[in-house]
């Protein structure tokens, strides 16, 4: 996704006005480009780098607005058969001030994602579902484990991590993989209890479900609260305990379960 804080100079927007046939991206779909950045895609190959320079060409000799006409077949190495146009215009202040907005309107309208706990897989993880369409927290108890993650993370140091299930949006999801069982399952229960949330996952194995599950009997409450539950997160196919890979296995499981028809529904 494009970044909230566009940088500053001059910048060029450029955006797909019509897409017709089998396009790589939607009509709407839109990048920013600057003298030496690129934000954002309308689809990539030959499409976008004539954009790029088309764009770049603007900033240097002064152009305001241009179009791009692009069929995609052979010819241009992208066989899509479809047909774009292209919209090119250099940023003023009214035009920065509606992207700026345009940006903070697809922001509010993303999905809650918190992450809870901070170490080697919340890391990764972090880090694989950054440049993705959600609006992603971190939530620790360790500042020295928040303090590794990447620049740019939303996070909150906690000294109740739990607390933070309350602050998630409806459709959203709770991800649990602290350093901690009981802190883990006090997350857990937290977030199951709620019947709002999307997923709620939580990393481990079999004989940790039918731990929780008992500390849950044990709680008071009935089997439809753990029926709810994800775990092991990222599925059971694969595996392999790397953290990279269970990132990439959980983005997807997360991709699909609140990307999907069905959960954008749940939260008109």
């Amino acid at each position: 996704m494009i970044s909230t804080d566009l940088p500053d100079g001059d910048l060029v927007l450029v955006e797909v006005v019509t897409a017709k046939g089998s396009t790589p991206r939607e009509a709407g779909a839109f990048m920013l480009v600057g003298a030496s950045s690129v934000q954002g895609t309308v689809g990539g190959g030959h499409l976008e780098f004539d954009a790029i320079d088309l764009a770049r060409a603007m900033l240097a000799d002064g152009r305001i607005e241009e179009r791009l006409e692009f069929t995609l077949g052979p010819d241009t190495g992208q066989c899509c058969g479809g047909r774009v146009s292209l919209r090119l215009r250099r940023l003023d202040q009214a035009l920065r001030d509606e992207v700026d907005a345009r940006l903070t309107r697809q922001a509010a309208g993303a999905t809650d994602v918190y992450l809870f706990g901070a170490g080697h897989v919340g890391r990764a993880l972090a880090r694989a579902l950054e440049p993705l369409p959600f609006r992603l927290t971190v939530i620790e108890n360790r500042a020295e484990e928040l303090a590794l993650l990447d620049p740019g993370v939303n996070r909150r140091l906690l000294a109740m991590p739990e607390e933070a299930v309350a602050a998630i949006l409806p459709g959203g999801a709770a991800v649990i993989l602290t350093h901690d069982h009981a802190l883990d399952f006090l997350i857990g229960s937290e977030a199951l209890l709620r019947d709002d949330l999307a997923y709620v996952g939580m990393i481990g194995s079999k004989t940790k479900r039918g731990v929780f599950a008992s500390y849950l009997r044990d709680s008071g409450y009935g089997p439809d609260l753990m029926n709810r539950l994800i775990l092991p997160i990222g599925g059971e196919r694969l595996r392999d305990k790397r953290p990279e890979v269970i990132a990439a296995l959980v983005a997807a499981e997360l991709l699909e379960r609140l990307l999907s028809p069905t959960h954008s529904k749940t939260r008109q």
